[in-house]
């Protein structure tokens, strides 16, 4: 290593390892035994997860266990025999990708001290002779560019002919260094594409979990670990009992129903201990990744004992056909109680196939079985919109997309967004709008009214009223309806009516006598509604404010208008990011926590 080199390296180091320890020293600040508690919550949940993946798989049976099962064996320094016969037999038949890239590094990286130098050759020779796919989503070029980073740091001098793409090993290496660090540019900028995704949250911290583990450059291992907490916090903050609440970019029929069966989930157990036990693949990496979160993180995430609005800007997936702008702008609303959630974006199509627009979520003891949620949906399909997003013919995107997301072209699907959709929210009211011309394909609009709902009354004022949970629900639909059933045993409120809607009022139940009391007092509200021309709402809410919507035009609050040119980056009494700045302040009570990507810093105080 030259001598300049050598002095940079140093310089990052002593850089790394002075923001922590400031971070460090604030943290201190926080009651000490309350500190000791959590890391030792923390890491039991840790060692739980590793045991889980080393005892599901037993060692006398060499035909069972992937590379989870191998990479837990090797962190333990267990079982040496097996781990080498189960690799050659994976390593028979790579497949995967960017997927098979991931599990495989770390093997790699946790195995490189212990595993025999054969195996590791036959390792290497992988990157050879299988030709993983880059992939086209934000989390498959996250995943294939951190192994890229990884494997080549690990092989500098390798030339092209050694690498699968033809490559050497510094070429490799710098795209991958360039991408990476142009995506957390992006990110802490104006946002992530593939935003908020219940599904897809595991496979982002995959990525900086990997890198702060074993980047050998400090810079690049900073980075990492600043990003893996901006991550983290983008979720704490709008998790309910380990539950993702309001808009998602991406989620998948089954989970937006149950929400609870996804990998942030997993990362909410194993980081805050405030779900049941969900093991997964992406949450073991970040157990051996040596990450820790912040105890700020942690109270975030976990303390629902005042209620909070926050306010989120996210962008959609690049456009490619069909708009003037490469990334539109997403404006994200989220209500949090400890009894509830409701959280929105503001509609139209923000992400291809799988997008959720808007949800409420209660509260309940244990939410692995649960389905606790209520939403709206026009099930939009259209190759327009597949190719907005996608390059591929059009004249066969939906088919092609069908093989894989096979809801996507079905009149009764539950996710996706629709170009004629308008939702606006303001604290734990909420008002969606549908304006859908005619000829438009599944020309109508259902409510997911869950299975778990109690008490639902239809008002002859029109409202429907319910509780799930500690909260009650009502819902004031703009035009007729019908009940459906749903196939999972809850109730589809189906309206065939182009101009259509609803307001959603939710409170917590303790603060009405029963529900009949809620009731009452939500049909004294001031609405008026409208569909003969376009549909229009002026409603005040439980807590008196006047919303005013009508299909087309800006929200108001009050008489003010939604001001969507200042959306910020993150707004709320636990965060705070200004577009564009590359800075993230997290905030509880009196103390504070600012990760600055301008400075590679992270910075703590504790307000006097």
């Amino acid at each position: 290593m030259r001598a300049s080199d050598m002095l940079m390296k140093r310089f990052w180091t002593a850089l790394l390892l002075l923001a922590f320890a400031s971070a460090d020293a604030a943290t201190a600040q926080f009651d000490q035994s309350k500190k000791a508690d959590l890391a030792k919550g923390l890491q039991a949940r840790r060692d739980s997860l590793i045991d889980y993946f080393v005892d599901r798989v037993p060692s006398s049976d060499y035909t069972k266990g992937g590379y989870f099962e191998v990479a837990a064996r090797l962190y333990l320094g267990e079982d040496l025999e097996w781990c080498v016969t189960r690799l050659d037999s994976l390593m028979a038949d790579p497949r995967g990708d960017m997927f098979w890239m991931y599990p495989f590094i770390t093997v790699t990286f946790v195995g490189r001290d212990i595993l025999p130098a054969e195996t590791q050759a036959k390792m290497r020779s992988l990157w050879t002779t299988y030709r993983p796919y880059r992939g086209d989503t934000e989390n498959h070029w996250a995943m294939y560019y951190t192994a890229m980073y990884l494997i080549t740091q690990m092989y500098p001098n390798d030339a092209g002919e050694l690498w699968f793409n033809g490559k050497s090993s510094k070429e490799n290496f710098d795209e991958a260094r360039e991408y990476l660090i142009s995506w957390m540019d992006l990110t802490t900028t104006i946002g992530q594409g593939e935003y908020d995704s219940p599904d897809y949250f595991g496979v982002f911290i995959v990525p900086m979990a990997q890198m702060y583990a074993w980047a050998d450059d400090p810079e690049m291992k900073l980075r990492a670990g600043m990003m893996l907490e901006w991550l983290i916090a983008d979720f704490a903050v709008e998790n309910l009992n380990g539950i993702y609440t309001g808009a998602h970019s991406r989620t998948y029929p089954d989970p937006v129903k149950n929400q609870w069966p996804t990998s942030s989930t997993s990362v909410a157990w194993m980081l805050f201990g405030n779900t049941s036990f969900h093991p997964r693949g992406e949450t073991f990496i970040l157990a051996v990744s040596g990450f820790e979160p912040s105890e700020i993180l942690h109270h975030i995430a976990t303390d629902r004992s005042a209620a909070y609005q926050h306010r989120e800007y996210k962008r959609t997936r690049h456009r490619m056909r069909f708009s003037e702008v490469k990334n539109a702008p997403v404006y994200k609303t989220t209500y949090m109680r400890k009894e509830y959630a409701i959280g929105s974006s503001q509609g139209g199509l923000l992400q291809p196939i799988q997008q959720h627009t808007w949800d409420v979520t209660w509260a309940v003891p244990d939410p692995k079985d649960a389905h606790n949620t209520l939403f709206t949906i026009h099930p939009y399909s259209s190759w327009e919109e597949l190719g907005m997003y996608f390059s591929w013919f059009t004249g066969w995107l939906t088919e092609g997309v069908v093989r894989s997301k096979t809801t996507y072209d079905s009149p009764d699907k539950w996710t996706g967004g629709s170009p004629f959709e308008q939702v606006f929210q303001h604290e734990d009211a909420l008002i969606a709008l549908y304006n859908i011309p005619e000829g438009t394909r599944f020309p109508h609009v259902d409510g997911y009214f869950s299975r778990d709902l109690e008490e639902r009354i239809e008002d002859p004022s029109g409202w429907i009223v319910a509780r799930g949970g500690d909260a009650f629900i009502a819902y004031y639909p703009l035009a007729p309806y019908v009940w459906q059933s749903d196939e999972d045993g809850s109730s589809r409120l189906h309206s065939a009516a182009l101009k259509n809607g609803a307001v959603i009022q939710i409170a917590p139940a303790a603060h009405f006598d029963g529900i009949d009391g809620f009731r009452r007092a939500v049909i004294s509200l001031p609405l008026t509604a409208s569909t003969e021309t376009v549909p229009t709402v002026d409603f005040v809410s439980l807590q008196g404010h006047r919303l005013s919507f009508t299909y087309g035009d800006t929200p108001s609050v009050d008489g003010l208008a939604v001001d969507y040119s200042n959306w910020p980056l993150f707004d709320g009494p636990y965060m705070r990011s200004t577009r564009g700045s590359k800075r993230l302040e997290l905030r509880y009570g009196k103390h504070h926590r600012v990760l600055d990507f301008n400075e590679l810093s992270i910075r703590e105080w504790v307000d006097r």
